[in-house]
Parts: C-alpha cells; sequence; structure tokens
C-alpha cells in the first residue's frame, strides 16, 4: 500500500495534466444511422478544432468520410448545431470556411450544393419525393440584415436556395411527415429567445413544391416549443413547457395537445444550438425518451398509446443527442466517473455498447473526485450546485489546513451544469481545490418558474446564488474563506466579474470571454442574441441606466482582487473588447490582471495548445496569488501589478 504525502493544497502532482486532457481528446457531436453504418461527428482539438463525420461498418471499422480540409460546422445562429445529416449513403454538410451546403458520396470528393455568399444553413433533412434539401437559412448576402426562413435546396447541380416559409425573426426544426404532405417547423421572434416564447407552424406541400395553409397548431403566450417531430405512424409531436415543465405533446387536429407523461421533468432543452433531441420514435406506438430531475438524466421508454413511462437501468446521469430508430438509440451519455461516450443502445435487449470515448486516457479512481448534490440557503430561497472535493490518492493535506475553492459558473445564462466527469473539474480537485459547480437562479433543469428566477435579475440573482454557495460551504467548514475563487466563461464570465466587482467574497478570479460592459453587449452582438439582455437586465436604452449599474467596467472602483482574462480575437457574440477594457481599467488601477488573448478562435476555445494554456495559465495565476507552489513546470502569465 503506497503511503499518501502531506502537502499543501494546490501543490499535489497530478497525473491529470493539460497535456493528458488535449491528447486525443474528441468533442462527439450527434450521431445517426443510414442502413447498415453508423455515422456521428467529431471535433477534434489536434486539428485546431476541426469538425468531421465519420463512419462505423457493420465489422467495427471506424474512418473519416469528411477529408481536410473541410470542416463541419456551420455558423448559424453563431453557436451552430446541426450541420449535416446522412440519408441513403450520402453526407450532406456545412463547411465552415465558406458556409456552404455539401453533398459528399462516401468515398467520393465533397460537392458543393448552394452558391457562394453568406448563407448559413443547418437542421439539415431530406425530401425525397421532391429530390431537395429542407433545412433552416440564415440568410446575411443583404448587408447589415440576417433573414431567417426556412429554405428549399435543390439537388439536380442547380445551387438554386428557394424560401419556403419566412415572416418570423427565427425559423428553425423543420419536420416532413412521413408521407412529405406536410410540414412542421418553429418560430419565435425579438425579444423572445427559444426558451422563452416560440410557435409551432404546420403547413400543407403543394403541387408545385411550396407550402399552403400555414398555421400555428401550439406556442401560447410565455410557452416554450422545441423539437417537433413526425412518428412513423405519421402522427406530431413536440415538447411544451405549457405546465412550467418540459414534457412531450401530442398534437391532435380536431382538439387540445395531449400530454403523454405530465411529470415534474424536463424532457427538453434550451435551444442554444440548433439539432437538439431529446426523443425519437421505435415504432408508432413507443419512443424513447430523455428526461432530467434534480440535475440528473434518465433514457426511458415511452408508451405513446398511454402514456407508460418505464426507465431503463443505464450507468448514465447525462444524456444528449438522442437518435432513435426501429433499431436502436444512439446518445452521449456521461456519468460522474467515466468520460462522455457514443453509446449503441439496444433497448429491446437493454444491451449497451460504447463506440467511441470522448477520450482514452484512463485514470485511476483515487485521483477522481465524485460530485454531490447541494442545495443552499440563498437570497430567493434555495439554489443548487455540485460539490468536488479534492481527491488524489498520492496526497493529503495539512491537518490544519482547508483547501481553495473554486466556484464555477456555467454559461448561457439559460443552461444547467453538468454531472459528466469533467477532466476540467478533476485537473483542480487532484491537484487540491475544491469546486464547487453552481446551477443559479436562471438554470434550466427545474422548470420555468426556477428559470425565470433570473428575468431583469442578471448580475444580482446568479452573484447572490454565487456567494451565498461559497459561504454555504466555508460556514460548514469544508473550504477555506480566505481563498475563494470563481471563474466562468461567457454569461458565466459576466456573473464572475459582476461577483468579484460587486461582492467581496472571492479573492481572485478567471474570466474566459465574459461579458463587463452590457451596453457594448447589446450594441454589438449578433442577431439570436440581440434583445437576450431586454429579459436579463431589461429593454436598452430605456433602462440604460440599469445597464450601467450592473456593469463591471462602470464599477471598477470597486473591484479590488487580482483577475485573469482569457479571450478570442475572433469572438462575435461576446467581442475582444469587452476584457480589453476591463484590463485596462485595472491596470490603471493597479490590480494584478492578467490577459491571454489566442488568435483564431472565437467564442469557446477548440484547438488544444489554446485548452491546454486556459487551463495552466489559470492555475498559475492563483499559484502565484496565494503563494503555493505547483508540482509540475508551468509556462508562466504575464501578471501586471502583481508586485506593486
Amino acid at each position: 500500500m503506497t503511503q499518501t504525502a502531506i502537502a499543501p493544497y494546490g501543490s499535489w502532482k497530478s497525473p491529470i495534466t493539460s497535456d493528458a486532457i488535449v491528447s486525443g481528446s474528441v468533442g462527439l457531436g450527434g450521431a445517426m444511422r443510414d442502413g447498415d453504418y453508423l455515422y456521428w461527428s467529431e471535433a477534434r482539438p489536434s486539428e485546431k478544432g476541426r469538425t468531421t463525420v465519420v463512419r462505423r461498418a457493420a465489422d467495427g471499422t471506424v474512418a473519416d468520410v469528411v477529408p481536410q480540409p473541410f470542416n463541419v460546422r456551420t455558423r448559424a445562429h453563431e453557436y451552430g448545431g446541426g450541420a449535416w445529416a446522412v440519408f441513403d449513403g450520402v453526407v450532406y454538410f456545412a463547411n465552415f470556411a465558406d458556409q456552404r451546403l455539401y453533398r459528399q458520396q462516401v468515398g467520393g470528393e465533397p460537392e458543393p450544393l448552394t452558391p457562394e455568399g453568406d448563407r448559413r444553413f443547418a437542421d439539415i433533412r431530406l425530401d425525397r419525393a421532391r429530390n431537395r434539401l429542407i433545412c433552416a437559412c440564415e440568410d446575411h448576402t443583404v448587408e447589415g440584415e440576417a433573414k431567417a426562413y426556412i429554405a428549399a435546396i435543390s439537388l439536380d447541380g442547380s445551387q438554386t436556395v428557394a424560401v419556403l416559409a419566412e415572416g418570423s425573426d427565427f425559423h428553425t426544426s423543420p419536420t416532413l411527415s412521413p408521407d412529405g404532405s406536410q410540414l412542421a417547423w418553429i418560430t419565435w421572434q425579438h425579444p423572445h429567445l427559444p426558451w422563452d416564447e416560440t410557435q409551432l407552424w404546420l403547413a400543407d406541400v403543394t403541387d408545385d413544391d411550396s407550402l399552403a395553409n400555414a398555421r400555428q397548431i401550439a406556442g401560447a403566450a410565455e410557452e416554450s416549443i422545441f423539437q417537433p417531430q413526425w412518428s412513423p405512424s405519421g402522427q406530431l409531436y413536440f415538447v411544451s413547457d405549457s405546465t412550467d415543465w418540459w414534457n412531450i405533446y401530442r398534437w391532435n387536429a380536431d382538439g387540445e395537445p395531449t400530454a403523454l407523461c405530465s411529470m415534474d421533468a424536463e424532457f427538453g432543452l434550451p435551444q442554444w444550438v440548433f439539432g437538439m433531441s431529446t426523443y425519437g420514435f421505435a415504432s408508432g406506438d413507443r419512443a424513447i425518451c430523455a428526461y432530467t430531475q434534480e440535475g440528473l438524466w434518465t433514457l426511458a421508454s415511452l408508451d405513446l398509446t398511454d402514456g407508460k413511462l418505464t426507465p431503463f437501468d443505464l450507468p448514465y446521469s447525462t444524456l444528449s443527442g438522442i437518435f432513435v430508430d426501429n433499431i436502436c438509440a444512439l446518445f452521449i451519455g456521461g456519468s460522474a466517473t467515466a468520460p462522455s461516450e457514443l453509446v449503441y443502445f439496444d433497448f429491446d435487449t437493454c444491451k449497451a455498447e460504447s463506440l467511441k470515448r470522448s477520450t482514452e486516457l484512463a485514470i485511476a479512481e483515487g485521483y477522481l473526485s465524485a460530485p454531490e448534490s447541494v442545495e443552499f440557503p440563498t437570497t430567493e430561497g434555495t439554489a443548487y450546485g455540485l460539490l468536488y472535493r479534492p481527491k488524489n490518492q498520492d496526497f493529503e493535506a495539512p491537518t490544519d489546513e482547508k483547501p481553495p475553492l473554486k466556484v464555477k459558473i456555467h454559461g448561457g445564462p439559460t443552461a444547467q451544469t453538468s454531472s459528466s466527469l469533467s477532466l476540467g473539474i478533476q485537473y483542480w480537485t487532484s491537484r487540491g481545490f475544491a469546486v464547487l459547480d453552481v446551477n443559479y437562479g436562471g438554470s434550466t433543469g427545474y422548470g420555468r418558474k426556477y428559470r425565470r428566477r433570473l428575468d431583469f435579475s442578471w448580475g444580482i440573482v446568479d452573484v447572490d446564488d454565487c456567494v451565498n454557495g461559497a459561504q454555504y460551504l466555508v460556514d460548514q467548514g469544508i473550504v477555506d474563506g480566505d481563498r475563494l475563487t470563481i471563474e466562468g466563461g461567457s454569461a458565466g464570465g459576466y456573473t464572475t466579474l459582476a461577483a468579484l466587482t460587486f461582492k467581496d467574497t472571492f479573492k481572485a478570479g478567471a474570466s474566459r470571454y465574459g461579458v463587463s460592459e452590457l451596453e457594448a453587449l447589446a450594441r454589438d452582438t449578433h442577431k439570436f442574441e440581440s434583445r437576450y439582455l431586454d429579459r436579463l437586465i431589461g429593454p436598452y436604452p430605456e433602462k440604460k441606466d440599469v445597464y450601467e449599474e450592473r456593469s463591471p467596467l462602470h464599477a471598477v472602483d470597486q473591484l479590488n482582487c487580482p483577475v485573469i482574462f482569457f479571450q478570442g480575437l475572433e469572438d462575435k457574440i461576446v467581442p475582444p473588447n469587452q476584457a480589453e477594457m476591463m484590463v485596462d481599467a485595472l491596470k490603471t488601477k493597479g490590480i494584478p490582471v492578467a490577459y491571454v488573448a489566442f488568435e483564431g478562435e472565437q467564442h469557446g476555445f477548440r484547438q488544444s495548445e489554446n485548452i491546454k494554456r486556459s487551463l495552466d495559465g489559470e492555475f498559475y495565476f492563483y499559484s502565484r496569488i496565494f503563494g503555493f507552489e505547483p508540482a509540475e513546470a508551468i509556462t508562466p502569465v504575464e501578471i501586471a501589478n502583481l508586485n506593486t
């Protein structure tokens, strides 16, 4: 038995290095079955973040389908998603460099299906009867305008893009009935986001291939519709939160929609990206679906005749990218102790097979910290989070020392934490940090009322919940109150900066492409989120004073602790000036501050060297601030004002 060494928190040597994390890791995307083949997408940090589609044959052979330099990624809504599909052995995909749609016979060369010009495509469907694709399109060909519509793309080689449905600010999720006679889709209008209020439309497909009799069939005020889909028997289903929780409904042409299984659980998700899926059909009277309760996901069989829900006993606490046909279910599953993986699930035999893991890095259990669900009192009732305690089988801390805490803030802010194994979190816990991953008010997974806690209160409710979560752990004697840090990306970066500015709980922090000046975000962001702040803060410029009050940049005189910033220089969602204005202000004030900028990165880091640098850079920053010595050599980060 190996004896553990006594060493201060933060100085523990860990096998979970940044090199190990990025080496061979892939981001797994959605999967499909087509004939005897299985297809899925892989985002590869080792290839500068390129995404490709791979195919697995019946004999287990796996090979790339889309060759370099093609990058399967759409910029629709900037966040993308739904960038590829495969039908009858042909792969259709959006290419990142030019945003054109391509068609590729397996083994052949990709050929463009759409003309040059700034159009962005997603949610690709095949209309076999009319030899065309149907998809969502975000059209930027007119300068200064981003027009959205449902498009038809001819497959005759003419590169024709025809408008099928338009008239709303956003159009997504086209779905064609099995006989091709009807098309359903989702729309919404500014200032709403798709988790606020959407409409479900249905139209007849005419003999001249256009649409007729378009009518709204679901989606009232304050109702979010998600994933319309036709069953093999020709019935239309969708997910709605009309009763506070996202549940599955069947549309009835002659009456109100029928709720299949009403329960306090979420069968839907906030539609940040295209192509999201939580259910599919095994037959005309059976669906395979995923739902979440209290932060944990479950896969189940749903009887469409009587609404009976039968959960499967599977070792996954997170589920995404659900694809179902009459043979199998494919999904990405994760747990607290194993990396996420692409799973082939035979729902009749209940046998699950792992097709691809997100990483092949093998970590002994003695280095892995399992999450503990925590509820803690906050300004308005209760908030939630996942606590990871320090764990390293080779080390323990002196008995009189408590660990530093890293409060981790998810983005969105309309999103939620994941209980799936995160090597990024284990990087910290295996070195001696505790981590609290917070589901603050506004997070999903707890019903619409909990989401609505953040209405007009961004920068208040989320900050209070993060502060109260950290203080709860201090009061419980779990962490060191003098070494509390906070970190987040995007919207989580804003919460981080707001907490550091307007509260004095945290002693240091890290912002990844975070918002520091709310007015700049309201004036200078992309169409999808351009009215997001109307609900989170208030309409602009009418509430200009509130935007100023809650902007960390305008209250930098209140910020008195060190901060490190990481920023992609091609970010169109939160432009670099958001970080740079804050860095300049802190430098002028004399606060220790570091700025690490990445060429070629957009919103979120996809390149392996940048992922590595951001992990190690933040850890190095805290080592200098709190005075502990990392076990490994780390390339230093330049910290202004450190010795002043």
